[in-house]
């Protein structure tokens, strides 16, 4: 019987994620559908998005690994009503998916998309196509994709944009999302003066430091609509405890804080998308605590934080955090084409391959990772 992303990686895995990599062992898009017992959801609970005023349900749907439109529709049937795509995602058809599950629900449904661009023109042709691939004549939230520091918040022609948009009735609120570097763009988001940005998406879960969640808590103090993502730390398969998975555990403890308003769990297959929404309403208990200890040391050993301490000292300047990111999309999500196309987006010069001629690592992790042999294994796996 294949291995499921929701079943626990064995102690002998442990330093051999390899083993993770390659085909998905998932039943098919619908994930046993028409065998599966019927889906029970949970009654919807809602939390404000920030000064948007939207009322979003608290476990949302992160598409960007969902091959087919059934289990987004079923979700929005069912009341799940806030929906993460991006531009980019799946080569382009990601939003096509999404937009197929939308029709005739469309009115129901919030829906976040990203672009990466910088200049107007560019900004202004992705979200054309984005709308043309939604569906729709409107984005609820557009965010400007993985943001590292402060400096794009402010970018004047960015801004320019983004209004000239908002103006046309194009797109209702603008958001950024982050995966490092995100006290320093959650802080620039609570200082803008203008108070430019509504939402932010942000890489959050019980392994993350104090930092963040000081930075979350300023920001949702402000009006930021704060959405957790990478909220199972990387989704990797681990040795099952009790009847809560630790992937329910992780996201019960992101939902216990009230500076968020949601999550947004990716969710391929009803059997995912069954375990995230029985979430919902659920306390954070004792035993999910014990349950996270046990998932926190299992993944130690290669699970990266994305804080990118290490990567000052890199004389290169590799990216290791985004590195390690494409590594975590590879290993834990097991979606290695995922995982290389993220890869291919760094430059040359700040992929692994900068590695090879360096005698010795000058960066060193702070939660003990090996890079070197981190950076190796993603010139072997990514490249």
């Amino acid at each position: 019987m294949g291995m499921n992303r929701r079943q626990f990686l064995k102690a002998g895995l442990l330093g051999t994620t390899s083993a993770l990599v390659g085909g998905s062992a998932l039943g098919g898009p619908l994930g046993g559908l028409a065998s599966a017992a019927p889906l029970a959801f949970p009654a919807p609970v809602y939390r404000t998005l920030g000064r948007t005023g939207m009322k979003i349900t608290v476990v949302s749907f992160g598409a960007m690994l969902t091959p087919e439109p059934e289990v987004l529709r079923v979700a929005f049937d069912h009341g799940l009503n806030y929906v993460d795509t991006a531009r980019g995602y799946m080569g382009g058809r990601n939003e096509e998916i999404v937009g197929k599950a939308l029709k005739g629900v469309r009115d129901k449904v919030f829906v976040a998309t990203k672009t990466p661009s910088r200049s107007k023109e560019d900004i202004f042709r992705d979200v054309e196509t984005s709308l043309k691939s939604l569906g729709t004549d409107r984005i609820d939230v557009l965010q400007l994709h993985s943001l590292k520091n402060r400096k794009r918040v402010y970018d004047p022609e960015t801004r320019e944009a983004l209004a000239r948009l908002k103006e046309q009735g194009k797109v209702r609120f603008f958001g950024v999302t982050t995966h490092s570097g995100q006290a320093e763009v959650l802080d620039a988001l609570v200082e803008d003066r203008d108070r430019f940005f509504d939402v932010a998406l942000v890489a959050y879960n019980f392994t993350s430091g104090r930092d963040i969640a000081e930075a979350i808590g300023r920001a949702a103090r402000s009006g930021i609509g704060i959405v957790a993502m990478k909220t199972q730390a990387g989704g990797y398969v681990t040795e099952a405890e009790g009847a809560v998975s630790p992937h329910q555990a992780a996201l019960k403890w992101v939902l216990r804080n009230p500076d968020v308003a949601a999550a947004i769990p990716g969710m391929r297959d009803m059997s995912e998308l069954k375990e995230d929404v029985a979430v919902m309403g659920m306390p954070f208990r004792q035993a999910d605590e014990r349950t996270l200890r046990r998932y926190g040391t299992a993944i130690r050993p290669y699970y990266c934080h994305l804080c990118g301490e290490c990567e000052g000292a890199c004389p290169k300047g590799v990216e290791i955090s985004t590195i390690n990111r494409c590594l975590m999309y590879a290993d834990g999500y097991r979606e290695l084409r995922l995982a290389r196309s993220v890869y291919r987006a760094i430059p040359a010069g700040a992929s692994a391959s900068a590695c090879l001629d360096c005698a010795a690592c000058a960066a060193r992790c702070v939660r003990g990772l090996d890079i070197p042999a981190k950076m190796k294994r993603a010139g072997k796996v990514l490249a």
